[in-house]
């Protein structure tokens, strides 16, 4: 019988499977049995920190082990995981913190600088997981003397047990609440999907604070299978650990497909334990895929999904992956919808179904699709305009352009501006308040460009101000300091005037028109 809540997890395999390994990280291994015993004192220490059912408990560090310990820790007692950013800059992880309304704050010594520009308005209690803690309590230390017996407070389906950010076209951060129901349904459909079972010895090897790190890790944990955790995107380290522990499947966004299959000795790996990669979170080359399936030589699974969908909603599967065979134009889709999900293309204008072949807004229905953006019931309307049914489930608008045909899904451009920039989700208006903060600029638009390496990169289209001056360099440095270093400008370009139409919006399509210009389809 499939696993209906976290909490489930490790109480289930710890008294099943209790001696077979669980986790690696560097030296280091759990098994079934010490991974739950550990969470179960991470329980016991938010219990001791006031934490209550739903409250939220913060994370913020690379990938590191103590990350799973307080996942499902947070879920033994009914609190809500939050993974922060790291890569964000102190405003930015201040804001998220303070939205979400964080209880207690599990932070690595790397980032207590970033902690020492915040105000923190909720956080009661800061644990430093790995490196010197200073001030704080250290994570060995705050769970040493707790017990290892699991609380098991009990959880609902409906109950929230993760919440991530992602940025919105305000340029405000939505927190998306994901269930238990929302989790489960999707990780058990992609263990079919993605070949994962028991036997499987599984790479997460993506940033934590992604959907595609986060939902990926833990879906080995379900089907009891052992999880090889990647410190941080070491192409040289990746390489040996897929070889040194049988690694059977794991997940690569493009840009890190296109490092490790060109990387210099690549050739020399073994790769024969390896079942099935699974890529996504943004679009690939047919060059790059190519290149990896005969380096890696197992099945290649494309996924398609978004945050608020708990990752994949469609899948690409080995067999359709033929380059130069009767199914090459398999590749251009992004796969049909896999277990419960219904898609639905829609007129933005008219609101109505479109044909096969006809461009619209992609809608999807599925038990995967999240509860609501976290405080903000305006966006949550806004995204699921028809409401939801006696058994929550309603139409999710993606945000995405594309069209189905013969069942499978095309991307073919996006309703909003979004920019995809190596797998991270990089929205313009928040690059365009801080532009336009700086004396020196007048108006500001921000775009995404193609680049090989990529897929987008940001580029900043700037009206300088009267008398402004500001070099390239200078408004590249200002973002900096204000943003994650990803979503800042990698270009500049000077214009006279930026076009708009009557109600004043950007004509952001004929912006990119010159920089997209015989491209096949207008994400890259």
């Amino acid at each position: 019988m499939p696993l209906e809540t976290l909490d489930l997890v490790l109480r289930t395999h710890a008294a099943e499977i209790p001696d077979k390994v669980a986790l690696r990280a560097g030296n280091r291994l759990w098994t079934y049995r010490e991974l739950e015993a550990e969470s179960a004192q991470v329980a016991h220490g938010l219990l001791a920190s006031g934490v209550e059912p739903q409250q939220r408990v913060a994370f913020l560090d690379r990938n590191v082990p103590e990350y799973f310990t307080l996942l499902f820790g947070a879920a033994m007692v009914n609190a809500v995981t939050l993974a922060v950013n790291w890569r964000l800059a102190a405003p930015e992880m201040e804001y998220i913190l303070n939205h979400a309304q964080a209880r207690v704050l599990f932070i690595g010594a790397e980032f207590l600088g970033h902690l020492a520009q915040m105000n923190l308005e909720t956080v009661e209690q800061i644990v430093v997981m790995t490196g010197e803690a200073g001030e704080y309590a250290a994570y060995e230390d705050w769970i040493a003397d707790r017990s290892t017996e699991d609380p098991a407070v009990g959880c609902a389906t409906e109950d929230v047990c993760y919440q991530l950010y992602t940025s919105g076209t305000t340029g405000l951060p939505k927190g998306v609440e994901l269930t238990h129901r929302n989790l489960m349904t999707a990780l058990h459909q992609g263990a079919i999907d993605w070949k994962i079972d028991p036997d499987s010895v599984v790479m997460v090897a993506m940033p934590l604070f992604h959907i595609a790190g986060s939902g990926w890790g833990v879906g080995g944990f379900v089907q009891g299978a052992e999880q090889v955790l990647v410190y941080e995107m070491d192409p040289t380290e990746v390489l040996r650990l897929i070889e040194v522990h049988g690694v059977t499947n794991t997940l690569f966004v493009p840009a890190v497909l296109q490092v490790l299959s060109g990387f210099p000795g690549v050739e020399k790996t073994d790769f024969s334990s390896m079942r099935a990669i699974v890529y996504g979170a943004s679009p690939i080359s047919e060059e790059i895929l190519v290149r990896s399936m005969k380096v890696f030589g197992c099945g290649f699974i494309q996924t398609y999904g978004l945050t608020e969908t708990t990752g994949g909603i469609t899948t690409l599967q080995p067999e359709e992956h033929d380059p130069g065979g009767s199914k090459a134009h398999l590749l251009r889709s992004a796969g049909r919808p896999w277990g419960d999900v219904k898609i639905r293309i829609v007129d933005q204008e008219t609101g109505e179904d479109l044909r096969d072949g006809e461009v619209g807004e992609i809608w999807c229905a599925t038990d995967q699709n999240m509860k609501a953006y976290w405080r903000n019931d305006e966006a949550t309307a806004e995204v699921f305009p028809e409401g939801r049914d006696a058994d929550g489930i309603g139409w999710f608008r993606t945000g995405d352009a594309g069209y189905l045909r013969e069942g499978y899904l095309y991307i073919h451009d996006r309703v909003k501006d979004m920019i995809v920039s190596g797998a991270e989700n990089v929205y313009p208006a928040e690059i365009q308040n801080v532009l336009m903060a700086h004396d020196a600029v007048a108006d500001a638009a921000v775009i995404g460009v193609p680049s090989e390496k990529w897929g987008e990169t940001v580029k900043a289209i700037i009206v300088d101000a009267p008398g402004g001056g500001a070099t390239d360099e200078e408004l590249v440095e200002w973002c900096r300091e204000r943003l994650a270093h990803y979503k800042c400008p990698t270009s500049v370009d000077r214009i006279d005037a930026l076009p708009r139409n009557p109600s004043g919006k950007i004509l952001k399509t004929e912006l990119r028109e010159p920089y997209w210009k015989g491209q096949a389809r207008r994400v890259n």
